[in-house]
C-alpha cells in the first residue's frame, strides 16, 4: 500500500543572473509520477542538478508546484491552506537535511530545539514534554546529558543525530533524508546508515532517502528511483536496478562506481557532456544528448515507460516494439 502518491508533478522556478539580472526559468521537477510504499526506503537517485532535492522540497511544500498532485494518506496535500491542516501535514511528514550544521539553531540549546515541535503542536505537560525528549535522543544513540549543550559543541555526527531526534519527535510517518550523510566522513556515515535503517524496522517509518552516493544507496534502500532532468527514467527494487540496469543512463551511473578488482577504464560507459541546463531542455528524451545508443527518433519523441516486472520499470526505446513507434 502506498503511503505517499505524486502524480504528473511539475515544478519551475526562476532565477536571476548575477551579471546580468536576467530572470531564467528553470524546469526543475517534468511530469513525476511515483508511490512510495509505506514501510519502504525508496532512494531517488542522480547527479547533482537533476531534481532530487526539489523534489524532497516539493513533498514538504517548500516550493509551489507548477501542476500535478502529492497525496498524502489520501488527501491532496498541495490543495492544504489552513494553518490547522499544513501543521497537522507536518506531523506526519518530516525532512532531516543535508548539512547538520546549519540545520540546528546554534543560539538554543539541544533539549530546547528538540522541545519546539511539541510546545507548538501538542498540549502536553512539562514532564511528558521532558520524557519524550529523553525518549528520542536516546533512540538516536546520544545520551541525555546532551540536551543541555549547544550545537557547536558536538560533531557532525552528533548533531545529525540530534537532527535525526527532531525529525523523529513528532512521530511522524514518513522521513525524507536529504543527502543525510553527504557532509560526514565515510566512517560516520555508516553509523548514520545504520541508525536510519534501525529506525525503519524498530518505529515501522518510510523513508524517501535522496543521494547521489549508489554505495550508500545499495546498502539501505528497498526500491531505486533513478532522476534525469526532473524526470524518473527508471525505478525497480534494489536488487533489479543492481543486477539489471535497463535505462542506459542508469548503466551509466553503476559503472562508475569503482569495483575492487575491476578494470575502470573498461566497464565505465562513458557519457557526452555534462547534465543539460534545465532551463532549455532537450527535446524527445531529455538523455539523448549524452546517450551512447542513441537513436533518431530519441531526438524528437518521448519514450513510453517498459515494464519488466511488478516492480521495475524504465523509459527508453531500446525496450519498445519498434512498430509501435510508427
Amino acid at each position: 500500500m502506498n503511503l505517499l502518491e505524486i502524480k504528473e508533478l511539475k515544478v519551475d522556478y526562476t532565477t536571476k543572473s548575477g551579471v546580468s539580472g536576467e530572470t531564467k526559468l528553470v524546469h526543475a521537477i517534468n511530469g513525476i509520477n511515483l508511490g512510495v510504499r509505506r514501510g519502504e526506503i525508496l532512494a531517488v537517485a542522480g547527479e547533482s542538478g537533476c531534481g532530487k532535492s526539489t523534489l524532497a522540497k516539493a513533498i514538504m511544500k517548500l516550493v509551489d508546484i507548477k501542476n500535478g498532485e502529492i497525496i498524502f494518506q489520501g488527501t491532496n496535500s498541495t490543495a492544504l491552506n489552513s494553518i490547522k491542516e499544513i501543521r497537522q501535514f507536518y506531523q506526519k511528514v518530516q525532512m532531516v537535511f543535508q548539512n547538520p550544521y546549519s540545520s540546528l539553531n546554534p543560539k538554543m540549546k539541544i533539549g530546547s530545539i528538540l522541545k519546539e515541535p511539541l510546545l507548538i503542536n501538542k498540549k502536553l505537560s512539562s514532564q511528558e514534554i521532558t520524557r519524550i525528549v529523553e525518549e528520542k535522543i536516546s533512540q538516536v544513540g546520544l545520551d541525555t546529558s546532551v540536551l543541555d549543550k549547544y550545537p557547536h559543541e558536538f560533531s557532525g555526527g552528533q548533531r545529525q543525530r540530534i537532527a535525526i531526534a527532531r525529525a523523529l519527535i513528532l512521530e511522524p510517518e514518513l522521513i525524507i533524508a536529504d543527502e543525510p550523510v553527504s557532509a560526514l566522513d565515510v566512517s560516520i556515515q555508516a553509523q548514520i546508515i545504520n541508525l536510519l535503517k534501525s529506525l525503519k524496522e524498530n518505529l515501522g517509518l518510510t523513508f524517501i532517502f535522496i543521494s547521489h552516493d549508489l554505495s550508500v544507496i545499495k546498502y539501505i534502500s528497498d526500491r531505486i528511483a533513478v532522476m534525469y532532468l526532473g524526470e524518473i527514467v527508471e525505478i525497480g527494487k534494489t536488487s533489479e536496478i543492481f543486477d539489471s540496469p535497463k535505462h542506459p543512463y542508469t548503466q551509466a551511473l553503476l559503472s562508475s562506481v569503482p569495483q575492487i578488482g575491476s578494470k575502470t577504464e573498461d566497464t565505465t560507459i562513458q557519457l557526452e557532456g555534462e547534465l543539460p541546463s534545465a532551463e532549455k531542455l532537450p527535446s524527445g528524451c531529455k538523455f539523448h544528448t549524452r546517450c551512447p545508443y542513441v537513436m533518431d527518433k530519441c531526438k524528437d519523441k518521448i519514450p513510453e515507460e517498459h515494464e519488466f516486472s511488478l516492480s521495475h520499470r524504465c523509459k527508453c526505446f531500446l525496450y519498445t516494439n519498434e512498430n509501435s513507434m510508427i
